[in-house]
């Protein structure tokens, strides 16, 4: 998969400190579109077919239709997140801590699995906060900062 592109903003999306990277809040935003993720159909075939080994992405407008914004835009930030890792020379098992901010906090059960497919043995540490009104956009539902230990010399 190609890379999800640079922040819309001002700012870094990452900087390497010594050994560490910092990566900045992510959100789902497909920059090529400039718009929010909000369905199964914003994010390649390969991660819908990943997610119905979950359940999710059934193919029920009943059911995706409310599960689908969280479980997709859970899916973007995390895919940018191993994008960055590997642009530093690093891997999601590099990535110690996430700090994960949701407008429902309800979300982090959908969340918690979709991480589970980035990280199949023991996720990094991480907080996980409601910011409810904080996120940039009333579509954005997660927002995510993550810093990753990767020797330079690794």
């Amino acid at each position: 998969m190609t890379s999800m592109g640079k922040p819309m903003a001002n700012y870094s999306a990452a900087k390497r400190v010594g050994d560490f990277v910092f990566m900045s809040g992510i959100v789902a935003v497909d920059p090529a579109r400039q718009a929010v993720v909000m369905s199964y159909n914003d994010i390649p075939a390969e991660a819908r077919a990943q997610l119905q080994t979950l359940g999710y992405a059934t193919g029920q407008m009943t059911v995706d239709i409310f599960e689908a914004p969280v479980i997709a835009q859970s899916w973007f930030v995390l895919e940018r997140i191993r994008q960055l890792a590997q642009e530093h020379g690093g891997t999601m098992d590099d990535v110690v801590k996430l700090v994960q901010y949701f407008k429902r906090l309800p979300d982090y059960a959908l969340f918690n699995r979709v991480r589970g497919m980035f990280y199949p043995g023991v996720p990094p540490v991480s907080t996980v906060v409601e910011v409810s009104n904080f996120l940039p956009g009333t579509d954005v539902l997660i927002e995510i900062e993550a810093t990753m230990y990767c020797p330079v010399n690794k």
